[in-house]
């Protein structure tokens, strides 16, 4: 039933299985489904963690590389939007701060071929910002 169940309303699905959670009923529990939404939580954060920091360097490299002096307030709040977002997701799962390590110069690069494509500007190859990625989510000094 449960499986059924969950393939027609997950949110009931949900809301099933949290109370037979909270009774201790584990033996009507639909594991399968449960196993795999319980993964996929991970998953999801690891996703948003890679995809905010692809939009936290797109914005980086269009701010300092870009020409366009009309457009810096809003990349700057985005910028800010974005590490506070940052430490937000850090702050709920701090073992992200590893993966954030692993990551960050590999989002560089898909920053940058990004914004390759989007503006004729030449951006820099290498990484050129803040030593370290915990660096990110400080204070970004913005040029003129």
């Amino acid at each position: 039933m449960e499986k059924i169940l969950y393939e027609q309303d997950f949110v009931i699905w949900i809301e099933s299985t949290v109370e037979k959670l909270k009774a201790g009923n584990f033996s009507e529990l639909d594991l399968e489904h449960l196993i795999d939404e319980v993964e996929s939580l991970g998953k999801r954060d690891r996703r948003e963690l890679k995809s905010r920091l692809i939009t936290l360097f797109e914005h980086l490299l269009k701010r300092h590389y870009v020409p366009m002096p009309n457009c810096y307030r809003g990349w700057e709040v985005t910028i800010r939007r974005t590490q506070s977002k940052l430490k937000d997701l850090l702050a709920d799962s701090p073992s992200l701060g590893n993966l954030l390590e692993e990551i960050y110069l590999d989002c560089y690069r898909e920053a940058v071929a990004n914004m390759c494509i989007e503006y004729d500007v030449e951006f820099p190859q290498e990484y050129p910002f803040l030593n370290t990625s915990k660096g990110l989510l400080e204070e970004v000094k913005l040029n003129d």
